[in-house]
């Protein structure tokens, strides 16, 4: 399952709870265009999960998974930095496999 960080949980909380968002909100990950097999996500708010949607609830954050996005997520940790011109991005890497 996809594992969010405490900057990253903060990140979603921030982009989801913004003024003008609903309550309740979530980021949504899903296939980005027509061609799910080059793995490009979109992200954006939602105010429900979709039907089939895996929801990830960490601290005061929640991310709707639609189902392709979380198969190819499923080993993945979502992390949170500042892009080269200091604005906030996320970040994937891998799981570590538990010894």
């Amino acid at each position: 399952m996809l594992v969010l960080t405490p900057t990253a949980a903060q990140l979603v909380h921030n982009i989801t709870s913004a003024q003008g968002a609903p309550d309740g909100a979530g980021l949504r990950i899903a296939p980005a265009g027509d061609a799910p097999q080059d793995n490009a996500m979109e992200l954006r708010i939602a105010t429900v999960p979709a039907e089939n949607d895996q929801v990830i609830a960490s601290e005061d954050a929640k991310i709707f998974l639609a189902p392709e996005a979380s198969s190819y997520l499923d080993d993945k940790i979502l992390d949170a930095g500042l892009d080269d011109k200091g604005n906030p991005a996320f970040v994937l890497a891998e799981q570590k496999a538990q010894q």
